[in-house]
């Protein structure tokens, strides 16, 4: 099952949350700057001893602080290369494998790719809901992912572009 919901994602419940960031561990956008000082230093730090990874790629560190157990960060862009749909595209394909790697039964995700200069909330949505349907068709887990928007503008983007597979929900 997918849904859209409104709210922030350092404080979803559930077994993973998605956190895309730059080759060399930033976040790509202020929301990801939150989620990752909620998750604490510790993490960071752990990120920052795998080194600059391609774009496209994702892996799994422990959630930290967040009331998720587990992080699958997933590498947008990096100094030479900018954020793209394939790029995109392929993290979130390498997110969903590692997830299924790991037993996940839930995943939080933000619109990836979105931010300053990058793709708008109808191309991450675009791009990002086949995936995410081929990944639900497929019965592989996570069997619930929550697509966590932080404006009604994202939210509408998603539900759209989701048409009647998604549902929503505007509580946090």
């Amino acid at each position: 099952m997918i849904t859209v919901v409104r709210g922030a994602l350092a404080e979803r419940a559930v077994a993973a949350v998605l956190r895309p960031v730059t080759a060399e561990w930033t976040a790509p956008t202020p929301a990801m700057r939150r989620l990752e000082l909620a998750a604490g230093p510790e993490v960071e730090e752990k990120c920052r001893a795998l080194g600059e990874l391609p774009v496209g790629s994702a892996v799994v560190t422990p959630g930290g602080q967040l009331a998720a157990e587990l992080i699958v960060h997933v590498v947008v862009r990096s100094a030479t290369e900018p954020v793209t749909v394939r790029g995109v595209e392929q993290g979130l394909i390498n997110a969903l494998r590692r997830a299924a790697e790991w037993g996940l039964e839930t995943i939080a995700l933000p619109p990836l790719g979105t931010g300053a200069g990058n793709l708008d909330p109808e191309e991450a949505a675009s791009v990002m809901v086949p995936v995410l349907l081929d990944h639900a068709r497929s019965g592989a887990r996570p069997l619930h992912i929550e697509i966590v928007v932080e404006s009604d503008y994202d939210l509408d983007a998603f539900l759209r572009e989701l048409g009647p597979a998604g549902r929503s929900s505007t509580s946090a």
